[in-house]
Order: C-alpha cells, then sequence, then structure tokens
C-alpha cells in the first residue's frame, strides 16, 4: 500500500536551491573568464584556429 512521504522543511528546500543557483554562477565565472581569455588572445589552455587572410596586392 503507498504511503505518503514526509514534507521536506522549507529551510532544507531554500538550502537546496541555493546549493543549486550557486554552482550554475560559478559555472557562469568561469565561462565568462575563458571567454575573456580567449577574446583577449592570452589564453594558455584553450587554442582558437585562426583565419588565414589573404591581402590582395
Amino acid at each position: 500500500m503507498a504511503v505518503p512521504k514526509k514534507r521536506t522543511s522549507m529551510s532544507k528546500k531554500h538550502i537546496r536551491r541555493n546549493l543549486w543557483k550557486k554552482k550554475g554562477s560559478l559555472e557562469a565565472v568561469k565561462a565568462f573568464s575563458l571567454a575573456k581569455s580567449i577574446s583577449t588572445g592570452k589564453s594558455k589552455s584553450f587554442f582558437v584556429r585562426q583565419k588565414k587572410v589573404l591581402e590582395k596586392s
């Protein structure tokens, strides 16, 4: 026979949600940092293939 589960307290729910949000914000900071280093060309761990520009003279 099915038995109802105990209700999760609001404080536990808030703690879990805050941890989930913190993980997302840390990943966003990492992604932004990587994007900045790539755009400035100072990245040492990420290689971007450069397109060769042919100049006509």
